[in-house]
Parts: structure tokens; C-alpha cells; sequence
């Protein structure tokens, strides 16, 4: 089929639709699409789920969204309000990000897209023209699913630039003393229990974790039962935790399951050495030994191992945060992300 010529930026109408939670990695990036999408010149409408703090932190980068409830079952009021606020608008494409915004998001004159983060369940998306994964992983495993080539599409994240970030060391780490950092809700599928068994074996080097989930307790008891309490500074979730990243002296993502990693991408914008588990996103963004290191799952003293090397030798951290530099400009920065976006906008059609 022969694709249309792409339309200009003023006649490209998109609507996102967002019913997350009010923290998370597919949530952050979300805002951060809207409002550089915005910037740029699409007219781009975000609805969310009710949150304030998201909706003022839109409304002041010039993308404000509007709110629905996004409830349960007996929520009978949001998918003709959401149906009203897409007719209103009349996008050329509607992207439903996750399993509830699909489920709410109806078909209309506009493109529906299924926006996927991970190997979610695809009978939310059955309304939907087209799918998109953030992933190569995710493509091939939408394929495999059954659904049309030509109806599936990669859409990489983009990291903002972290290179002229201000570093933010945390109080509670000694001046001078190397500190590791890793990000991500504190679920059992993030590995941060590996990452502090693994502080065992990195005596002098502090760990700081910057999250908030169900696992906060757990983690804080594994900590003093490996004695490691008094190095490891929990601080809780973090919208804007650039200063950290470009602070700290290696960028760990220990995941058990990972389908992406964006922790892994702003390792790479902030030019820092990333160390991560080989779970399904980290082996797809990183070369082991040239952009940054692989270390087996589950496994504490392989990754306090792969942590240690790169504290050692500097020359080799300098070389692995060049080349993660490299590919951030060339793969995962705003422009070539949006140039994307921007073609799979004004090209898609219905199925």
C-alpha cells in the first residue's frame, strides 16, 4: 500500500490517553512526549486519569491534559466524556497508553493506536488499527501474537538531555565516597534486592535507591539483615532526578524483567557508565563491554563484580559512558524520537 506523503506539523492533530498511575516510568515519558510534541508544533491533547501534580507539571510545559475518572467497572461517566473530548478535538490519531486507556478508548473517525510499554494482555487492544512497542522485543512478540506487520510499529523512548544538568550529590553520602544509583518503583521485578545483596561485596561504596512501591519495607529489613543499612539512602520517587543521575559514579538497572529500561537511556544522556541485569530491555540497548555491562540475572555478586570493574578503572567507565553518549544522540534523543513520532502521525492509516 502506498503511504501518503507525511502531513505539516500545523494540520496534525494527536490525542493521548493516559490512565496510569501517578508514578512510573511509561507515565513520565508519557508527559514528556505531550509536551515536547507540543513544543514543536503538533496540537496535541493529553487526557489522564485524575492527578493534579501531573496536570500542573502539562499545564506549565504548555500541554495541559484533561482529566477523567478512569475507574472501574460501575465508572459508567468517563468513556462518553472521553468520547465527547476526542469528537471535540478531532485528532488525526488517538494513542491509548496501557490496558485501561485502551479498554476506555472507543474507535471513532480518528487512527487508534495501542501504545505498549511491555507484554501486556491483547484483548484490551482489539479496537485499535495499529500497535506500538517501545521495543524491537516487543514488535517481534506482537508479530509472533498475530497481528499484521504492516500494523505494528517501533517507536523508541527519548531521555531529555541530561549533559547540562546540574549534578545533585544526595545528603547522606560522604563527600568524596562513590555512590551507585538506581531508579524504578520498588516492585519485586526491579531486582533492588539484588542490587543491596550485592552491596556485601562493595565495601566503601554507597547505594542510592530513588523510588517509591510496596517493596520499601521489605528492602529496608534485607538491608540491615546484609549489614549494609547505614550505605544504602532510599529517597523516595523523584520526577526530575537528573542531578542524581549525572552525580553518581555508576547507573545500575538490576532488573528481573525489564521490557525497556528507560533508566538505561538517561544512563546514556547523562554520559555515566550504566551497569544492568540481562533482562529483555537491557540486552537490546546495551553491547556488553562497549556502551556498558551485562551481568546475569538474580546473580548479586556477578553484578557487584561488573559494578567493582567500573569503579576501578576509570578509563573504562570513560569509554563505556562515551559510547551510551553516542547512542543516545543518534537513537534515543528528542529529535530523532519525534522525527519518528512525527512520520508514524502523519502517515498511519486505519486498518
Amino acid at each position: 500500500m502506498t503511504q501518503p506523503a507525511s502531513l505539516p506539523h500545523q494540520t496534525l492533530r494527536v490525542a493521548h490517553v493516559m490512565a496510569g498511575a501517578a508514578t512510573g516510568g511509561a507515565e513520565l515519558f508519557f508527559e514528556r512526549l505531550c509536551t515536547a510534541q507540543a513544543a514543536s508544533g503538533l496540537s496535541v491533547l493529553p487526557i489522564i486519569r485524575r492527578e493534579p501534580a501531573r496536570a500542573a507539571r502539562m499545564q506549565a510545559e504548555g500541554a495541559p491534559p484533561t482529566q477523567l475518572r478512569f475507574g472501574g467497572l460501575l465508572d459508567l461517566a468517563t468513556r462518553p466524556r472521553l468520547r465527547s473530548a476526542l469528537n471535540a478535538f478531532a485528532p488525526r490519531v488517538t494513542v491509548a497508553w496501557m490496558n485501561r486507556a485502551a479498554r476506555f478508548t472507543p474507535k471513532g473517525p480518528w487512527v487508534l493506536a495501542g501504545r505498549l510499554g511491555g507484554f501486556y494482555d491483547l484483548s484490551y487492544y482489539k479496537r485499535c488499527d495499529h500497535l506500538i512497542g517501545n521495543t524491537h522485543g516487543l514488535v517481534r512478540w506482537m508479530k509472533q501474537e498475530g497481528w499484521p506487520a504492516h500494523r505494528v510499529h517501533y517507536l523508541p523512548n527519548f531521555a531529555t538531555d541530561l549533559a547540562p544538568t546540574p549534578p545533585h550529590r544526595p545528603a547522606g553520602v560522604p563527600e568524596g565516597a562513590p555512590f551507585v544509583l538506581a531508579l524504578g518503583r520498588l516492585h519485586t521485578n526491579k531486582a533492588f534486592d539484588v542490587l543491596i545483596r550485592a552491596m556485601r561485596f562493595l565495601p566503601g561504596v554507597w547505594l542510592v535507591i530513588c523510588g517509591e512501591g510496596p517493596e520499601r519495607t521489605a528492602l529496608e529489613t534485607l538491608a540491615k539483615q546484609e549489614g549494609v543499612a547505614e550505605r544504602v539512602l532510599m529517597l523516595g520517587w523523584s520526577t526530575q532526578p537528573g542531578g542524581l543521575i549525572k552525580a553518581c559514579s555508576v547507573l545500575v538497572c538490576p532488573s528481573r524483567h525489564e521490557p525497556l529500561g528507560n533508566v538505561v537511556i538517561e544512563g546514556f544522556s547523562a554520559n555515566k557508565p550504566v551497569v544492568a541485569a540481562a533482562s529483555q530491555g537491557p540486552t537490546e540497548l546495551i553491547r556488553s563491554g562497549e556502551n556498558g555491562l551485562l551481568a546475569p540475572k538474580e546473580d548479586a555478586q556477578a553484578l557487584a563484580h561488573h559494578i567493582g570493574t567500573v569503579l576501578e578503572d576509570p578509563n573504562l567507565a570513560a569509554r563505556l559512558a562515551a559510547a551510551g553518549r553516542a547512542d543516545y544522540t543518534h537513537t534515543f534523543a528528542p529529535a530523532p524520537v519525534l522525527a519518528a513520532w512525527q512520520t508514524f502521525l502523519s502517515t498511519v492509516e486505519h486498518a
